[in-house]
């Protein structure tokens, strides 16, 4: 009885042991500040795939992931085709990736997204991550939820991380524009003040 008894008390430490190691674990992964961010190939809504590496003359990227089905990622579609009417010709685009499993939200699906491009007339790519294999490496949680990658010899930096601005309800009352701060400052050859913020908007669907 004494040794069933200290066999049990035994499984449950193991137990427990493997459920917080795994919880952090999970809470743990993604791209820090000044890490090297790998490159991805996923499809467009005009059907052909796209990495980082076919934007040969690309000073860095504004990645963001987004959807078609969150209220906040709506909020933020015109400023974020602003980002890229802004930024693209200087040298940072914006790659949009939507992130959802869209078992689970269909309205994110490759139809929806390709729908959603036409009628917003986005001016980039808008990338599916079928498998869900990329937004993890990141790290991100939310959609929206931003990147930015500084491209350098040893490979895409990433300089910021989180929301667009302070403000998803209103673009006129923003008073501090993160995503646009961090590229003039990148573009200007000086560090980003505020690296990293909060991202405000959906849980990523799994």
């Amino acid at each position: 009885m004494k040794n069933t008894m200290k066999l049990f008390v035994a499984l449950l430490v193991i137990l427990s042991i493997s459920a917080f190691t795994t919880n952090f674990e999970t809470t743990s992964n993604g791209y820090e500040i000044g890490d090297i961010a790998t490159d991805f190939k996923l499809m467009n809504v005009d059907g052909k795939m796209v990495s980082l590496s076919d934007y040969k003359d690309a000073k860095g990227f504004i990645l963001t992931f987004t959807c078609n089905t969150c209220p906040y990622a709506v909020a933020y579609e015109d400023r974020i085709i602003a980002l890229d009417k802004k930024y693209a010709s200087k040298g940072y685009p914006v790659i949009a990736i939507m992130p959802n499993n869209t078992d689970v939200k269909p309205g994110d699906n490759m139809e929806a997204m390709k729908a959603r491009a036409k009628s917003k007339g986005f001016t980039f790519p808008y990338l599916l991550d079928d498998g869900q294999k990329i937004y993890p490496q990141y790290g991100a949680t939310k959609t929206p939820h931003m990147f930015i990658l500084e491209k350098t010899k040893k490979g895409n930096v990433v300089r910021y991380i989180g929301a667009i601005d302070d403000n998803y309800k209103d673009a006129l009352a923003v008073k501090e524009k993160y995503v646009e701060n961090a590229v003039d400052a990148l573009l200007s050859g000086k560090s980003v003040e505020k690296a990293q913020t909060k991202a405000i908007g959906c849980t990523i669907k799994v």
